[in-house]
């Protein structure tokens, strides 16, 4: 029972994030394609009544004006200029404007040519939107002798309505990026708190028993002084245990952070892992132009760093294969450090996911090191770690950047 349970919690909830993102995402495109589908349909009902409506008039416009010139301009004050919404100009059967109603900008126009020009201008656009209702004018005997044409256009609460979803879909989209932060922030600095609060608890409990070692290495130094050399390997896990016990305590607090010669660092950090790792694994250091490489860091963070990324590519090479280390100044000036193993890969689909607490490709592990590994380069050295390629049953390569 234990076991299926370790098996469940040791499943990567980073895993499952793409799958809800995509839900979430799916969800959003319906919400966008359903509001700009019933707006649009609105539109067209709108535009068609718009339509229908000036018909009307000029149906109305029609009859009347055949009974005489003056009930045609009595009608068109009472009919067309009572509508207060659609830009509409009438023209002789020349095409030269006669009248207009809802266009602003020919209102405040006193050069009589300016505004001639302007209403023919309105009227070759409107002539691109819709067909013109033409006007037939007779005589008593009921012939025709002329026409009249009534131009329009969507009237501005169309135009703007046209926009609404989009509008409307920007401002829901802002209100939720500004949610979406404020939630990820509160979660980070929960995250935040728990990571503190979890170290801060380890490294307290790792005191009790490391302070017990530390006497008991002393009491066994002058019980069997002749015996002190084999101790001296007992010495060095202690101090292996202390340093572990500041990292621990080092999380939450402001690291201080130190120049150091980068090879020399990485030289003494492998020095340490070889004589506790497979003899099948083989480590080169490189460094690029020189070995003289320097940067700011935290020798003890930094080193929790490096043998994160070492221990996980042994785990991928079953404890045989090799890993290069090169430290290299970049054309934009920054330090990066590239750890490079001939393990089993990482897939393309996993990529995204080898940084997020919980995730591990191993059997059995919380997937807390690479986590940890990118809080330290990222929000304690000011620096960045990814994965700078991986290739299945090949190996992966993580690149570090630091600042000189």
């Amino acid at each position: 029972m234990k076991r299926k349970f370790k098996d469940a919690a040791s499943v990567s909830l980073a895993s499952l994030k793409p799958h809800w993102k995509a839900v979430v995402a799916g969800v959003g495109v319906l919400i966008t394609i359903a509001s700009i589908l019933y707006t649009n349909n609105l539109v067209e009902q709108l535009r068609e009544g718009e339509s229908r409506q000036i018909k009307i008039y000029a149906s109305s416009l029609e009859f009347l004006a055949n009974e005489s010139e003056s009930n045609f301009i009595l009608i068109f004050d009472q009919i067309v200029r009572a509508n207060h919404t659609i830009p509409v100009i009438l023209t002789d059967q020349s095409g030269n404007p006669e009248d207009y109603k809802n266009l602003s900008k020919a209102d405040a126009m006193e050069d009589e040519e300016e505004k001639k020009r302007y209403l023919l201008a309105e009227v070759a656009e409107m002539k691109l939107q819709r067909e013109p209702i033409s006007i037939t004018l007779k005589d008593q005997q009921n012939n025709i002798y002329g026409y009249k044409y009534i131009y329009y256009k969507n009237s501005f609460l169309l135009n703007e309505l046209r926009f609404y979803p989009y509008i409307q879909l920007s401002v829901i989209a802002i209100f939720g990026m500004i949610t979406f932060m404020v939630i990820n922030s509160l979660k980070k600095a929960e995250q935040n708190r728990v990571w503190v609060g979890m170290a801060k608890e380890t490294a307290h409990q790792l005191g009790t028993p490391l302070s017990s070692l530390m006497a008991w290495s002393e009491y066994f130094k002058e019980l069997y002084p002749e015996r002190v050399e084999e101790l001296i390997e007992f010495d060095k896990d202690v101090d292996r245990l202390k340093i572990i016990t500041d990292r621990f305590s080092s999380i939450g607090s402001e690291p201080q952070l130190e120049e150091h010669n980068l090879t020399e660092a990485i030289e003494e950090i492998v020095s340490y892992l070889q004589k506790r790792i497979s003899k099948k694994i083989t480590f080169s250091i490189a460094s690029y132009p020189n070995s003289n490489l320097k940067s700011w860091i935290n020798p003890s963070l930094f080193a929790w760093v490096i043998e994160n990324l070492c221990k996980n590519a042994v785990d991928a090479m079953d404890g045989k294969g090799s890993i290069a280390i090169q430290i290299i100044r970049t054309n934009g000036g920054q330090i990066a450090i590239d750890v490079e193993d001939t393990g089993r890969g990482i897939a393309k689909s996993k990529l995204n996911d080898v940084f997020q607490p919980g995730f591990t490709t191993k059997k059995r592990g919380w997937g807390l090191g690479l986590a940890l590994a990118k809080r330290i380069i990222e929000e304690y050295h000011k620096g960045k770690i990814f994965v700078k390629e991986s290739e299945v049953q090949k190996g992966t390569t993580f690149r570090i950047y630091l600042r000189e």
